[in-house]
């Protein structure tokens, strides 16, 4: 598992999303690739395959970083073919410490 964090958590322009990623997206790196993009900001949460051939995620971080890592999410790692991206805002809960790829 990786881990980092180092900004302050304190609510202020704080978000949660559930990603829902569709296409040609497992076994591309994909998930290890949105690990690595939310450690290097801060934004902590899980990801994993679904039974469906999607890739889904929840973050929780600051916005902008966030929505970093969405935009990163319509591209995904290279390989990867994206054929879409459902973004699902949640309440901030702060309920995690790091970000972990889920089995």
């Amino acid at each position: 598992m990786v881990s980092k964090q180092s900004k302050p958590k304190n609510g202020e322009n704080m978000k949660r999303v559930r990603i829902f990623i569709w296409g040609d997206v497992q076994g591309k790196y994909f998930r290890a690739a949105i690990q690595e993009k939310a450690v290097m900001m801060d934004i902590t949460g899980y990801v994993r395959n679904k039974d469906d051939g999607s890739v889904m995620a929840v973050l929780e971080g600051d916005e902008a970083d966030i929505d970093d890592v969405i935009d990163f999410c319509k591209e995904g790692p290279r390989g990867a073919a994206v054929d879409d991206v459902d973004v699902v805002d949640e309440n901030y809960e702060g309920d995690y410490e790091d970000f972990e790829i889920r089995l």
